[in-house]
């Protein structure tokens, strides 16, 4: 007769009811906990192609700069320059690529105030109720009759990390940063697509607020 060991039992039990049951959070359990990035957005610009052409010149292209993290995307070479309310100014804000159907400002309430503007948080795209703001290139100028917001924080999914989290898209998830200036930082947005890489995005303001560059941890949650 063979006596197993009551600890190796109970490990073993444990390990299969693991892989069976939702965890604590009510989310399935699969093993291994996707790589999670943070990043700083800082404010920055998005065109349609025939705006490019009015601030850069007829046939003018987005040179990319600079790969994001997201497959596809990146920052441009180009930047313009965001004229505000009495000729308040932010110079070499830099354009993302690629260009999209919209055009739209995406700044920091600090930003909003140095351009004198009240600016909403809003997801990209929904500019109801925003203010518009002038945009010069090298090639000429346009105005934006709306457009500028804060761009609400939020986290990009795949299908695995909506698995994984037990979300869907335009659910929320909490970010909980370990800093010196340590905090929790509500209700992201969850925006999920086929190709996407988890990635969370706040803005300059939120990263100072965590003090971003000593930020040893970050956690989703629910």
């Amino acid at each position: 007769m063979i006596t197993l060991d009551r600890g190796i039992v109970e490990r073993l039990v444990r390990d299969a009811l693991t892989k069976q049951l939702p965890n604590a959070q009510g989310r399935p359990s699969l093993g291994v906990q996707p790589k999670l990035v943070v990043n700083v957005s800082a404010r920055h610009a998005h065109v349609t192609p025939e705006d490019l052409e009015r601030l850069f010149g007829k046939g003018h292209q987005l040179k990319p700069f600079k790969w994001l993290y997201q497959d596809g995307f990146y920052a441009a070479e180009e930047t313009v320059t965001v004229i505000g309310p009495r000729q308040r100014i932010i110079p070499n804000v830099r354009i993302l690529g690629p260009c999209r159907d919209h055009s739209q400002i995406e700044l920091a309430f600090t930003d909003a105030v140095q351009l004198g503007l009240e600016i909403p948080v809003r997801k990209s795209g929904d500019h109801r109720d925003t203010p518009g703001c002038w945009m010069m290139g090298p090639a000429g100028m346009i105005r934006l009759e709306r457009g500028v917001i804060r761009h609400e924080r939020h986290v990009h999914v795949g299908p695995k990390d909506c698995e994984h989290y037990g979300v869907k898209d335009g659910d929320r998830l909490h970010l909980r940063v370990k800093s010196d200036c340590s905090t929790v930082l509500e209700d992201l947005l969850v925006r999920l697509s086929p190709a996407s890489k988890l990635e969370v995005h706040i803005d300059t303001d939120e990263g100072n607020a965590v003090n971003y560059p000593r930020a040893t941890k970050f956690e989703l949650f629910k």
